[in-house]
């Protein structure tokens, strides 16, 4: 083994590096957007796995100059709650310099005193684009390094393409490659295949084009293999959902015909996800069990925000109803859906053509939650309270808009599966009653001021038997 790569190699699995980074990390990962664990102590950190993407061992960083790009998987330890992991495991990508140039301050760090990387500054990689750069050409070329495997799929990548770093995402991390190819990070990392590569890959098989197709990825290989980031086309022109919703609000136009268009999206990709994977039967027992999970959640829930405390009984028996209909014997098809299905998961391109990203699912709940089958009523559950909320974002409210728009994304899902998801409203009012409860959870932890949004759905819901 040549000197500069026993060096390499003794960075990556020194036992002093983890401890070196630890007091700027102790500083640092709370306060990222991406951090799943606020409001508990960090106790100590652990190390996953190390990889050098660009040495920074050898060479010109050793002699206090030049670019390093360090891999990290790192565990942070923390007290455990009900809901949530003592020990979240996080990609951390950092650069390594003497000092940082004025364009890279915002991504500082810290500087390291100790350890292998003494006296060198530590900043957050991706903000660099000549290390953004690097990951583009590891997956032009393909293979293992160190850790990591890099994979592709599909006709070469264009070299050369200048990345950008988006600033929109909170549980991930996004660059662009000169409007050709997005890059999703992941930073919340799981064990298993992460669905946002899983189900795109399988829709690409079924020939779904409304699902942009991964071109590359790459995995942690050591311990076990963990999905660290995939690489789609970029659909450059297309904008969000959201926006386009937001924007007809605001200029007092009608937008039945996108939500039909939406409605009939959302089936082609039903109908790809139920032939490309397993399709269980919810049977007695697991229908049971779905309504007893939704049941839990709200009385969870009501614990937490005392404003839905008085629609329990009525919100309840939307869950009742589900399980009265499991006992009797009903059973429906369960297949794997979106997850976290919203106006803000698509986007229309300039020919009005409609595509669904960001396959990932809730990326609060367990990995194997997120892989379950579940019912598609959940996906479209999830897309009518998001006209709700559109509706309710806009002054003065505009009801009848999100009436409309609801019932034109029915129709043209029914249009396109053959099954109008209202012919079984028990299903739909659970589900939606469902989300519905999330929805005051997180607004009463996150956006106070957006309470009122998800309390008129539960109002409606809770009285719907009246």
């Amino acid at each position: 083994m040549s000197e500069a790569a026993s060096t390499r190699v003794a960075l990556a699995d020194s036992t002093a590096l983890l401890p070196s980074l630890a007091p700027l990390l102790h500083e640092w990962l709370p306060r990222q957007r991406w951090f799943a664990g606020k409001g508990r102590p960090v106790t100590a950190f652990s190390l996953v796995s190390a990889t050098e993407i660009l040495p920074v061992g050898t060479g010109s960083v050793a002699a206090g100059t030049g670019t390093g790009l360090l891999h990290l998987l790192v565990r942070a330890h923390q007290p455990a709650t009900p809901a949530q992991s003592p020990d979240d495991c996080y990609q951390l990508l950092l650069g390594v310099r003497a000092a940082l140039p004025p364009r890279l301050a915002p991504a500082l760090i810290g500087q390291v005193t100790e350890g292998p990387l003494a006296g060198r500054t530590v900043y957050e990689g991706l903000h660099d684009p000549r290390l953004a750069a690097l990951l583009l050409e590891r997956f032009r070329t393909p293979g293992t390094l160190g850790a990591l495997r890099f994979d592709r799929s599909g006709p070469a990548i264009a070299a050369g393409l200048a990345p950008r770093l988006l600033e929109t995402e909170q549980s991930n991390t996004s660059l662009v490659y000169g409007d050709a190819y997005i890059l999703k990070i992941f930073r919340r990392i799981f064990p298993g295949t992460n669905p946002d590569l899983e189900l795109p890959l399988a829709l690409a098989q079924e020939g779904c084009g409304r699902v942009p197709a991964p071109v590359a990825w790459f995995e942690s290989i050591t311990p076990r293999p963990l999905t660290l980031g995939v690489l789609q086309p970029f659909l450059s022109g297309a904008e969000d959902g959201w926006r386009l919703a937001l924007r007809a609000l605001a200029a007092g136009l009608d937008f039945t015909g996108e939500a039909r268009a939406l409605g009939r999206a959302t089936a082609e990709v039903h109908t790809a996800l139920a032939a490309a994977l397993p399709t269980p039967a919810l049977q007695r027992a697991q229908t049971e069990r779905l309504a007893a999970s939704m049941v839990r959640r709200l009385e969870a829930a009501a614990q937490a925000v005392p404003e839905l405390v008085p629609y329990v009984p009525g919100l309840r028996a939307a869950f009742d109803a589900v399980a009265a209909l499991g006992h009797r014997g009903r059973d429906w098809a369960a297949q794997r859906v979106h997850g976290d299905l919203h106006l803000g998961q698509t986007l229309r391109a300039a020919d009005g053509f409609w595509s669904l990203i960001d396959f990932e699912g809730e990326p609060a709940r367990p990995l194997p939650e997120r892989r379950r089958p579940q019912l598609p009523v959940r996906d479209i559950a999830g897309m009518l309270r998001s006209f709700d909320y559109a509706a309710r974002s806009h002054r003065p409210w505009n009801a009848d808009w999100a009436a409309r728009c609801r019932t034109a994304y029915c129709e043209g899902y029914a249009d396109a599966a053959g099954v109008d998801p209202r012919s079984e409203p028990e299903l739909l009012r659970a589900h939606e009653t469902d989300k519905a409860v999330y929805e005051v959870l997180y607004e009463a932890r996150h956006r106070p001021d957006w309470l009122p949004v998800p309390m008129a759905a539960i109002h409606r819901l809770a009285a719907a038997d009246d």
